[in-house]
């Protein structure tokens, strides 16, 4: 074997950064250390596995089909390392979460999670499904945990639980008297919606099919609090999980709407890469994720 793992780290973490100085901080390396081993292990192999572009180090096609296993190779020499040391899950995870289960259901699984394993650092980043999905492809996190359903051949992406969706409108909304909404009166009303790539919006668009083109989208926010604050306000009605309505439906500064013939169910789903390697960490995360069904 004439590659050593420290050069598949910087390669890896050039491959993440795009940059070989970022890359070396990462490490910490100094920079001639990084460059000369991510360049003794192409002149090794007498392989290009980046274009360089400016300052910019940007993966070639070659260097792409090498980087899943990279990667995954990685992860197993760390869980040798563990094992060898006779240690529990330990290393870092990087999970993302689209709005909703980042800001209401993931953090208690974090705070459970790091009660069981304390050595594990943990990165929650949220941002919306189309978003987080493009990171687990990058490799850039371990695991997803998304809204809406996502399709791509280097994807698995795996039902978790169950979520309902609910229209709401502000308390004093003409609406706000029925006892339930028909499609004339979707049609009639001013919308407040997620934007799109979001899975809350992928699934309004599924149960509104064949009304959308008559809709009414006064606005379309990023954050959930928002659109809540919005309809509170009086500007429209929304459409958000459940979950996320829940206090405020108890406070009364929100009410839930009856919907008629409208399926509003969906699920969660767990997103990770076909080819990584599914370490003792990400495997302890899963358990503590589906023991919240």
């Amino acid at each position: 074997m004439r590659f050593t793992l420290r050069q598949l780290q910087v390669f890896l973490a050039t491959a993440h950064y795009q940059n070989i100085s970022r890359a070396a901080d990462s490490l910490s390396m100094s920079q001639s250390a990084a460059s000369g081993a991510l360049r003794d292990l192409e002149q090794r192999y007498d392989a290009q596995l980046f274009d360089r572009v400016g300052k910019r180090l940007q993966l070639n096609a070659h260097g792409h089909s090498i980087r899943p296993m990279a990667e995954s190779l990685m992860s197993e020499a760390l869980e040798v390392e563990a094992a060898l040391e006779q240690r529990e899950a330990v290393g870092s995870l990087s999970v993302g979460a689209t709005l909703t289960i980042g800001n209401y259901v993931a953090i208690p699984i974090i705070a459970r999670f790091k009660e069981e394993y304390p050595a594990v650092d943990i990165r929650l980043h949220v941002a919306n499904t189309a978003h987080i999905a493009e990171e687990v492809l990058n490799f850039d996190l371990d695991i997803g945990l998304i809204e809406g359903e996502y399709s791509h051949p280097d994807l698995l992406v795996e039902p978790w639980c169950a979520d309902e969706l609910v229209v709401f409108c502000a308390p004093d909304h003409p609406f706000a008297q029925l006892e339930q909404l028909t499609d004339e009166q979707l049609v009639a009303a001013q919308w407040i919606l997620r934007e799109q790539g979001s899975g809350t919006r992928q699934t309004f668009d599924r149960v509104m099919q064949g009304l959308l083109n008559d809709l009414t989208v006064h606005l379309e926010l990023e954050h959930t609090e928002a659109i809540k604050r919005a309809v509170e306000a009086g500007l429209g009605i929304g459409c958000l999980s459940g979950i996320t309505l829940s206090d405020a439906f108890k406070r009364g500064s929100l009410v839930p709407l009856a919907v008629a013939d409208k399926d509003m169910s969906r699920h969660f789903y767990f997103v990770t890469h076909k080819k990584k390697f599914q370490s003792r960490s990400l495997q302890s995360w899963l358990d503590c994720c589906r023991a919240v069904e």
